[in-house]
């Protein structure tokens, strides 16, 4: 090796190792970049404010003792700028990022990942095409293999689906779940008549015609909440008397809201989330919600806190350098979150398993609580009409 080359290496492992030695007393860097304008608005800003409480919550760990900033970006619901920004968090110092809110931007930002050698936790995307796609992706969030599977199993068996009509949106998660459901339906028995992609922000009265042309016993809507609100309204405005089934993508309170009367008896799948009986680490991160923005969480503001929790507990538990920081991620072990138990398959998959709702009174209830409730106010009728009839055959005047 020539003497100058030489000379100019090892100044250079001397500036690196001068650069890791001034880190070492420095806050770690963390970074997430969110659609935070733009049609998934909705999604992000929920998320967005889940990792912020989870962040003002790690500034209290005294297992942290430099410290962590976080700086958080807007893709503006572009792939391709989600991807650029990444980068430029990465090479910010940002040991690692949350990203990802849609399937979409996940697999771009994969690839930034892969190239920096940085772990990427995404609080939502859920498309089967990112399992296993990278040692450095995570994601809080189930895949739509085991969401689609669910819908798909419980459509056939629970609900007796016969028929079904399948409208998606043309994306990698519309074209993901709606596979995976129409797999398991058919499986089980069912008949998809027709699978249907469309584009969001487009007329979608079409689509609503040929519901009522094929008139199936149920219609399988896999596309972001705006499409999901329009479809869900015309459906009803005409009349449509089947099921209407759906994903996690419609477990938004601005969803249901917007929705009105017509989200009455919308069937769809989600992690457990439920309030109503919370404890433990779900009771504190809703306590904490409802009093810093003024009402209650939802779903995607859950996933955003896991997706922070999980980096705080990774540092906590690895260390400040890639490597470690990576097997820190691997170390995870039933972390309890928001959404319940945090822990990693081997693909980087977190292992949820989601369960089916229905709402009612815009308000999302377990299926099967549903189920038990109208059994039990149809028991305590024929109970009020039996005791009603012995007293009229005890006193004949």
């Amino acid at each position: 090796m020539p003497r100058t080359r030489w000379i100019a290496l090892c100044g250079l492992a001397l500036v690196c190792a001068g650069v890791v030695g001034c880190q070492q007393g420095r806050p770690v860097k963390f970074g997430a970049v969110l659609p935070l304008t733009g049609p998934l608005e909705a999604y992000a800003v929920a998320i967005k404010r889940g990792i912020e409480i989870a962040y003002e919550q790690a500034q209290e760990d005294p297992r942290l003792e430099r410290g962590i900033t976080l700086e958080i970006l807007d893709s503006e619901t572009d792939p391709a700028k989600a991807a650029a920004l990444l980068e430029d968090l990465y090479e910010g110092g940002a040991l690692a990022a949350i990203g990802g809110v849609t399937s979409a931007e996940a697999l771009q930002m994969v690839e930034v990942a892969d190239e920096e050698e940085r772990v990427l936790v995404s609080p939502s995307a859920s498309s089967p095409e990112l399992t296993g796609m990278s040692r450095n992706f995570f994601r809080v969030f189930p895949s739509d293999f085991v969401e689609g599977t669910k819908m798909g199993s419980f459509a056939a068996n629970t609900l007796k689906i016969e028929t079904a009509l399948i409208l998606a949106n043309e994306s990698p998660y519309g074209r993901g779940i709606q596979g995976v459901f129409k797999s398991e339906l058919e499986r089980h028995g069912g008949e998809v008549l027709e699978v249907i992609e469309f584009q969001s922000n487009t007329d979608l009265s079409g689509l609503v015609e040929r519901v009522m042309t094929l008139k199936p016993d149920a219609v399988y809507l896999a596309a972001y909440w705006e499409d999901l609100v329009a479809l869900i309204r015309q459906l009803r405005g005409v009349g449509y008397e089947g099921k209407v089934l759906t994903t996690s993508a419609f477990a938004t309170a601005q969803a249901v809201a917007r929705a009105g009367e017509s989200a009455d008896g919308v069937i769809f799948t989600q992690t457990i989330f439920d309030l109503a009986t919370a404890s433990g680490p779900i009771r504190e991160f809703a306590d904490t919600y409802q009093l810093k923005y003024g009402e209650s969480p939802d779903l995607y503001a859950a996933h955003g806190y896991d997706a922070m929790r999980v980096l705080v507990e990774a540092l906590a538990e690895g260390g400040s350098q890639p490597n470690e920081f990576w097997k820190g991620m691997r170390g995870i072990r039933a972390m309890p979150g928001a959404t319940g138990a945090i822990q990693f398959d081997e693909k980087g998959d977190v292992q949820k398993y989601p369960r089916v709702y229905v709402i009612r009174d815009g308000e999302p209830i377990n299926y099967e609580q549903h189920v038990e409730r109208i059994k039990r106010a149809f028991q305590e009728r024929m109970q009020e009409i039996e005791e009603r009839q012995r007293r009229l055959r005890g006193n004949p005047n």
